[in-house]
């Protein structure tokens, strides 16, 4: 009777085995974890998050963890900080003056390098050459094109027929922009009729380019360490002139150093403005007031150059295991999918960085309906790229850009002319580029 119980029992002992898959359920395998540290809030902030949301649920192995670290110079600063402390995030993202020292920081696992480790292949050609030669050297990608951005002009279609100026014409000039900015401050259509975000780089560094003119030595930057700034000639000391007479009669209003120049666009304060094509996704989720794009403004006598690229990349940082970086290299392949492409920039206005993704929103006709969204494409196509317009690569351009931005101030303010302004400009940053070179050669 005993054996039979006995015999009873463990039938049931196995059947309840075979029931459960084993008597004790197995512990779910852990995610290994990776850290984005980024810039964006807001609007960008919460697409960045759906982004990061929808990978995570795509797959079961890995989870990303997206931080804001504050604005693009402060994440910049707390990364390299997090380097030398040995934390530093996987992935961090850094604009574009940023280039220059992450490349000689010796911090970074190139890109390029980390997706052939991990045998995921992307064809490198099929992303946009403007951007992908911004963030190569030696002709290979070290960061991964994120949020690539250009500066156009918007121009508020309300406030021009206010004015009674033709709503349906962007202003390509910069005269064209002096009159209709007289025409809105005149006549009471709006208080602002014309204003940049981003001084330095939309003033100064893709003036220049659009223009053909020199910005630095050494190609700027792209054929050797750029150790002199070349700004102060004609061409910078008109347009600074020239911007200097507008703010005084009352036709450009300055907003402020980085994004603060966005808002005013942004808000419908605005007649004209000169801004990222990051500004694009929100115009087209929140403005009340009709709107349109134009390419960037010309000033007469000057040859046709290129607009140069902003934005950010993202840089995948040393000392991490390699499973944590088999998961930053399968990041990285889900942001450059032609989904995830097309989607980001029809959310933001960012390019998509492959032409692959181009090719699909065209199929699907997003240009059509947001021909605001072309724009960007058809002035990065249109201009001539020479060795002024390729891009600008300096040592300590964050530190540079500040300076370029102080003296603007100081011209705008009436305390220099534009001469003295640049000529200080350029005795700065010369300082601060040798001081680069010395430290890095």
């Amino acid at each position: 009777m005993k054996h039979v119980l006995g015999r009873s029992i463990l039938a049931a002992a196995l059947t309840l085995l075979a029931i459960t898959g084993g008597g004790l359920a197995a512990p779910a395998l852990a995610k290994t974890e990776i850290v984005w540290w980024h810039a964006h809030t807001g609007f960008l902030g919460e697409r960045v998050m759906d982004l990061v949301n929808k990978f995570n649920a795509s797959q079961s192995e890995y989870q990303v963890v997206a931080l804001r670290k504050g604005t693009y110079a402060e994440t910049l600063t707390a990364a390299v900080a997090a380097y030398r402390a040995k934390a530093p995030p996987h992935i961090v993202q850094v604009y574009e003056v940023g280039t220059q020292t992450m490349l000689s920081s010796g911090a970074v696992y190139p890109v390029y390098q980390l997706m052939a480790d991990q045998g995921i292949k992307v064809n490198w050609d099929e992303y946009l050459s403007v951007v992908k030669s911004y963030y190569s050297k030696d002709g290979k990608l070290y960061s991964m094109p994120f949020n690539s951005s250009t500066p156009v002009l918007y121009y508020n279609k309300t406030i021009l027929k206010k004015a009674g100026l033709d709503p349906g014409k962007a202003p390509a000039t910069f005269d064209e922009i002096e009159k209709a900015a007289r025409a809105v401050v005149s006549s009471g259509a709006a208080k602002i009729g014309f204003t940049v975000a981003w001084p330095s780089w939309t003033l100064a560094e893709n003036a220049h380019a659009w223009h053909d003119q020199p910005f630095a030595d050494k190609e700027n930057g792209f054929a050797d360490m750029a150790t002199r700034l070349l700004i102060n000639g004609e061409f910078g000391v008109k347009l600074w002139s020239m911007l200097a007479r507008w703010q005084k009669e009352g036709l450009f209003t300055y907003s402020g150093r980085g994004s603060k120049g966005d808002q005013p666009i942004k808000n419908g304060d605005a007649a004209i403005g000169i801004a990222s094509t990051g500004v694009i996704g929100s115009l087209v989720k929140t403005a009340k007031f009709e709107w349109g794009t134009g390419s960037l403004p010309r000033l007469a006598g000057y040859p046709q150059g290129n607009s140069i690229i902003g934005g950010a990349t993202l840089w995948v940082m040393k000392g991490h295991k390699p499973a944590e970086y088999r998961a930053v290299a399968k990041f990285l392949e889900f942001l450059g999918q032609v989904e995830q492409q097309a989607w980001w920039h029809a959310e933001t206005g960012y390019l998509p960085i492959s032409t692959p993704a181009l090719k699909h929103l065209e199929r699907v006709g997003h240009f059509r309906k947001q021909p605001a969204m072309w724009t960007a494409f058809a002035q990065i196509t249109s201009g001539r790229t020479t060795p002024n317009s390729q891009g600008i690569r300096l040592g300590d351009f964050v530190a540079i850009r500040a300076v370029i931005e102080a003296e603007l101030e100081n011209v705008l303010a009436g305390k220099k002319t534009a001469q003295q302004g640049l000529d200080t400009a350029v005795a700065k940053a010369n300082d601060i580029l040798k001081e680069f070179a010395a430290l890095y050669r």
